[in-house]
């Protein structure tokens, strides 16, 4: 069981210098320089009915005959309750420049919908994605998914748990799954955001990702910052933990002195130099998908 702060996602967390009377993710999105010879190859691609049920793809220019890519499904953060793909192109953009496709999808949210509607979003999101992604250059047998934050949790969910991936039709898609400082194990909801998200859950502990740990699951990655007062780093410990007991692929790396919003920050060139975790993101993306 663990305790954290206010679970109220980047928009309030102060980047780097950037103080936050306009989103800094906004400001990252608008202003920072961006990883060069690549950038948005298709918007608002649909993967369901609802407004916010839409996917940008970020890569290189393609064509056919050309050599495909491996792909990633980036969820971005926002404690369940906000957030926008209009925010996180650069960090796509980031992952993308490191030889990928990337997806980067919106999903309902809090209090439009609650648990599970948001992780059934991911999956869907996640398997659309695989059935479009052939035409701008990626391999959907090579897909990863990852996230930062509540992202991680979507992620993480439909990596482990196997009924939301099944229920879209395609159970073995996922071939690994990365998270940038995710909740994965945050019982009792004690925070307005996971009261709001999943205090009417019928079981708690179906929630969580820890509780889905199996040896025959995806890869896992988790990045964590020590410093990080938001979502403390025991999540990533427990998870990494878990999986390793049960026989389960999982790796962690913390990185010392690392808050929150530098988990995701350390994408952009502004901030690279920080901490590695895109360089390590990478890595371990390459040695599962191939290059």
């Amino acid at each position: 069981m663990t305790r954290r702060g206010i679970f109220a996602g980047l928009g309030a967390v102060s980047l780097g210098g950037l103080v936050a009377a306009c989103s800094p993710l906004g400001m990252l999105n608008t202003l920072g320089p961006r990883d060069r010879g690549v950038g948005r190859i298709a918007r608002d691609l649909s993967y369901g009915d609802d407004p916010r049920q839409r996917f940008d793809l970020y890569g290189p220019d393609w064509r056919p005959g050309q050599p495909l890519r491996p792909v990633v499904v980036f969820f971005y953060g926002g404690g369940w309750d906000s957030g926008s793909r209009s925010l996180y192109g650069w960090a796509a953009q980031a992952l993308a420049a490191r030889g990928f496709v990337v997806a980067l999808p919106d999903y309902r949210i809090v209090p439009n919908v609650i648990f599970p509607t948001f992780i059934e979003d991911a999956a869907a999101a996640t398997a659309r994605v695989a059935d479009v992604v052939g035409q701008y250059g990626g391999d959907a047998n090579r897909l990863a998914v990852a996230g930062h934050s509540a992202g991680a949790h979507l992620a993480m969910m439909i990596a482990l748990d196997r009924r939301y991936m099944a229920a879209v039709g395609k159970p073995d898609l996922i071939r690994a799954a990365a998270g940038l400082a995710g909740p994965y194990e945050f019982l009792p909801f004690d925070v307005p955001a996971s009261v709001n998200a999943f205090g009417r859950a019928p079981d708690p502990t179906l929630t969580q990702p820890v509780t889905f740990v199996r040896a025959d699951a995806p890869p896992l990655w988790l990045g964590h910052g020590t410093a990080d007062a938001v979502v403390h780093d025991e999540d990533t410990v427990i998870l990494n933990q878990r999986m390793q007991d049960v026989g389960g692929r999982s790796e962690a790396k913390l990185y010392p002195g690392l808050d929150h919003a530098d988990l995701i920050a350390t994408f952009s060139p502004l901030f690279r130099k920080k901490a590695p975790v895109l360089d390590d993101v990478s890595a371990f993306l390459h040695r599962e998908l191939g290059i």
